[in-house]
């Protein structure tokens, strides 16, 4: 197995053709984040974005974007944001972590959502995790009335909910593939006071995540398509989601809402709406993310397992690192897997978040003032 090294932005046409065909071959690398879009829209943002390309007998056979500090440390690419990570690979191939991180100048690799059929990275794993998803028929219908039968109170006061909105403000109507680029800021606004009133960190906040947002709406290829979803009542924007589409695949991604509408549940309406939607644009499974979160336990029709863990070699920088990032990864897996831990610490971000002197939201679409 001979290994190069490339930029993740300066891929070339014909290896970029030869990533695609490795997504094409096996269902579970259709995600949008397995992309080489992904990888050089990450790349120009955040420093350290590189892929490794995997060939045997001169033909490109596989493909490993991440990023890489100046001590070896490596992580998934776009790590903290991608929904999905993997070694991207035609059926067949394999390969030895530890040779592949030497090949690569990397002491460790770390991921928290590595795909299943990751077999040579299974000896690292820390632990698997639920990703909920929705699979759609290939009609691309029937997927509410699934949800009448499966869950008749959820579905039926989600449905009142939305009735409610069109007689207080107007037609309710969705847009599935919106392209005016006010609504996405008016999204990034919107999600940016979520995070500081349940005392989160903002990732909008940091200005390479809102560049980033801002390049992948623009990008409108095959295997990812930047897709903003808006749930409009009257000529009011009420919630809105931005995901990345390949054609079959939605990755759930950044969903917010106005908080002035909150008694309707807008982000579940939306939610409905878009992978009902989705399922007529020929999307056949939407991937929720990793996360126990009481909606998506209400949409999912079956979970995926996502991988975290830190691949290795033999090196001081490996055994230091493990050393730091493991404990802080079992505190928090612990708090998350426990309701009677999980329940406090989110009382105590809220009220932190409370606390704090909120920004203004801004001009644009966004249209209501959040007080709570």
């Amino acid at each position: 197995m001979d290994v190069s090294m490339h930029a993740a932005d300066e891929l070339s046409p014909a290896l970029v053709r030869a990533w695609h065909r490795a997504m094409d071959e096996s269902p579970q690398y259709a995600n949008p984040f397995l992309a080489p879009e992904f990888a050089a829209a990450t790349a120009r943002h955040r420093r350290g974005g590189v892929v490794a390309v995997l060939r045997e007998q001169t033909e490109p056979v596989g493909f490993f974007p991440h990023q890489r500090s100046a001590l070896g440390v490596g992580r998934a690419i776009g790590y903290g944001l991608s929904d999905c990570q993997a070694v991207v690979h035609r059926p067949g191939v394999t390969w030895d972590p530890p040779e592949l991180l030497r090949a690569c100048g990397l002491s460790v690799f770390e991921f928290d959502h590595l795909v299943e059929d990751q077999k040579p990275f299974d000896r690292y794993l820390t632990g698997t995790f639920a990703s909920p998803v929705v699979d759609l028929p290939e009609e691309g219908n029937g997927y509410v009335e699934w949800l009448r039968r499966t869950s008749p109170r959820h579905t039926r006061t989600t449905l009142a909910k939305e009735r409610r909105l069109r007689g207080d403000a107007g037609e309710v109507r969705f847009v599935l593939d919106e392209r005016d680029r006010r609504g996405l800021h008016t999204l990034m606004q919107w999600k940016s006071a979520q995070y500081r009133r349940t005392g989160r960190m903002d990732r909008f906040a940091r200005p390479w995540i809102v560049d980033l947002v801002d390049d992948l709406f623009a990008v409108r290829e095959r295997h990812l398509t930047g897709m903003l979803s808006v749930l409009y009542a009257g000529d009011r924007p009420v919630a809105a989601h931005f995901g990345p589409r390949s054609q079959t695949v939605l990755a759930g991604w950044f969903t917010a809402y106005d908080p002035a509408f909150s008694r309707y549940s807008p982000g579940l309406i939306m939610h409905l709406r878009m992978i009902e939607a989705a399922g007529r644009h020929g999307v056949r499974l939407v991937d929720l993310g990793r996360g126990d979160m009481e909606y998506k336990n209400w949409l999912k029709t079956r979970e995926l397992r996502v991988g975290e863990g830190l691949a290795y070699r033999a090196s001081p920088v490996a055994a230091a690192h493990r050393l730091w990032r493991r404990p802080v990864r079992g505190l928090r897996n612990t708090v998350l897997a426990h309701p009677g831990l999980r329940r406090p610490a989110d009382r105590l971000l809220r009220t932190a978040g409370r606390l704090r002197t909120s920004a203004p939201l801004g001009a644009g679409w966004v249209t209501g003032t959040d007080t709570r």
